[in-house]
């Protein structure tokens, strides 16, 4: 039988995939069964951080592997500890960390802390969260409700949890809050929605409206974090501190790992939140390899070479197809291509991945682009060659 009559027999159908059988990769360059290679411009959705088949993260799994793997939270977890040390010592952020297993896991961490807060630290209990349209913030229950798409809220799944709303734009919330407003969730840059960034100035402004009246920001950062806008965290870039900051993706470099970063480290106490497999040996471990690496580009300014080569390649197609795009959105080396109609971008990555190219898409007619951090220029020049090979008949 084949892989794909397989994969259609024993896995449930919550995804409309491809079938082509990758059984390697090198950088961001993979390989199928058939010894073909491919450009990976999506590096598993902002996940393979540091590239496929990195030796310095490869090297640190395998050698971890070999002492352990696991143990449970009720032991310290020597690798955990140094990882959350890290973390807020590259954001620059006094906080305290929650490891778990996603980004989903992640903001329900955020959820849960900022429901405790509202409900100890105010005379009159505080429970709703407002959240922006075209967001999107995971597929748990509470999460797909905390999202901002109504295509997401499945009668099939309802009820929903109570307490979450949505507006427009940033400059919307402040005649959302009410005295029952607990606090306000946002990606600074809308990964599914579109490749969005909001405005450095309407982002300070609502940080400091929020502070004013102790409501918690939260920042999504699961796929806007780790380097992947520019700084460690986009909120770095944006030149905020969040009560909340959610992590997960780039994080492990393809190892499962979320955390919830928070300054408000007395809100849980022992029992209030657990994960078994959360921040475990390997994946903190994992962790600390990716920071590593990626700290090392950033500080020797590679990273910020490859941004400006990346986003100039997306410039230059943008102005050249602009009967195909509108314009060229996003930070850093989370890129879009903001298409004429949702046609187009249907035709973009059915030809794309003729080409051998692999590329996504997102809300809002866009064609998202989430390579490696740790792409080479070469890789990048090849992978807009075959961009412009399928996209030149369209």
């Amino acid at each position: 039988m084949s892989l794909e009559k397989l994969d259609k027999k024993f896995i449930l159908s919550t995804y409309s995939k491809d079938y082509t059988n990758f059984i390697r990769g090198e950088g961001s360059t993979l390989f199928d069964d058939r010894g073909l290679d491919y450009i990976d411009f999506a590096s598993g959705i902002a996940v393979n951080s540091v590239g496929h088949n990195n030796p310095r993260l490869v090297e640190a799994i395998c050698q971890q592997a070999q002492k352990i793997i696991h143990v449970s939270n009720l032991q310290v977890i020597e690798p955990q500890v140094k990882l959350a040390k890290r973390i807020c010592e590259l954001s620059n952020y006094n906080g305290a960390i929650f490891f778990a297993n996603s980004g989903a896991e992640a903001n329900e961490g955020a959820i849960k802390i900022a429901r405790k807060y509202g409900e100890t630290q105010f005379k009159k209990k505080r429970y709703k969260v407002i959240t922006l349209e075209h967001s999107f913030h995971g597929r748990t229950i509470t999460t797909v409700k905390a999202t901002g798409q109504e295509s997401f809220h499945s009668p099939n799944f309802s009820p929903y949890p109570a307490g979450f709303s949505y507006v427009k734009d940033i400059d919307d919330i402040y005649s959302s809050v009410d005295d029952e407003t607990v606090a306000v969730l946002l990606e600074l840059v809308q990964g599914e929605g579109g490749v969005q960034p909001f405005s450095r100035d309407k982002v300070q402004e609502l940080s400091k409206f929020l502070k004013q009246r102790s409501i918690l920001l939260i920042v999504d950062e699961v796929q806007t974090g780790i380097y992947r806008t520019g700084e460690m965290l986009a909120s770095n870039l944006y030149n905020i501190e969040p009560d909340i900051i959610t992590m997960a993706k780039g994080l492990g470099g393809g190892v499962p790992i979320g955390a919830v970063m928070t300054k408000h480290k007395a809100i849980l106490s022992a029992g209030d939140h657990g994960s078994t497999f959360g921040g475990n040996y390997l994946s903190t471990t994992a962790g600390l390899a990716v920071l590593d690496i990626l700290s090392e580009l950033y500080d020797n300014g590679q990273l910020y070479d490859t941004f400006i080569y990346f986003e100039q390649k997306l410039k230059n197609i943008a102005k050249r197809y602009s009967n195909l795009f509108d314009k060229e959105v996003g930070l850093g080396l989370m890129r879009g291509l903001r298409a004429k109609n949702g046609d187009i971008v249907a035709k973009v990555m059915k030809n794309s991945m003729k080409q051998r190219l692999i590329i996504l898409k997102a809300g809002r007619n866009t064609v998202r682009f989430l390579p490696s951090l740790t792409i080479t220029k070469d890789e990048i020049d090849e992978g807009f060659k075959r961009f412009e090979k399928a996209i030149i008949t369209i």
